[in-house]
């Protein structure tokens, strides 16, 4: 890995506190690594809603509350402004896809944005949209 920051993806944070998910224990082991080498990392206030959605849901408002107090705490929260959700929301109509989230959107921008080209994840979307997937690799 290339010291550059990186970003978390909703399915990186998710594998974290699920142990049944598929992808727990690669989430787990890059996580430690990422820790150790004191690696910086980024996720977006869209993302973070949505984790945390997602954790009350399935796994119960402790789960999101443990998550939000002990692993959020390490990681930089990029705000989406107004310019960069309008980009956003322009390039999720235009690609038109049931399953593509306004949220994986606001990712794409805000690492262009960035010009970061690794994100800690395990969502398809980003490799196809040039992003290298470190949980994937």
């Amino acid at each position: 890995m290339v010291n550059e920051k990186l970003l978390v993806d909703t399915s990186a944070f998710y594998a974290l506190m699920d142990r049944s998910d598929n992808h727990h224990e690669t989430a787990a082991r890059l996580w430690v690594s990422l820790l150790k080498e004191n690696y910086p990392t980024m996720t977006t206030n869209y993302v973070v809603l949505e984790t945390l959605a997602l954790l009350q849901g399935r796994l119960g408002f402790d789960a999101a509350k443990v998550w939000y107090s002990d692993i959020l705490g390490v990681v930089d929260v990029q705000w989406t402004d107004e310019s960069t959700h309008s980009r956003a929301f322009e390039l999720w109509l235009s690609l038109g896809r049931r399953k593509l989230s306004l949220v994986d959107c606001v990712s794409f921008v805000t690492l262009r944005q960035h010009k970061l080209e690794i994100v800690f994840g395990f969502d398809n979307h980003f490799s196809e949209q040039g992003f290298q997937l470190l949980g994937l690799d």
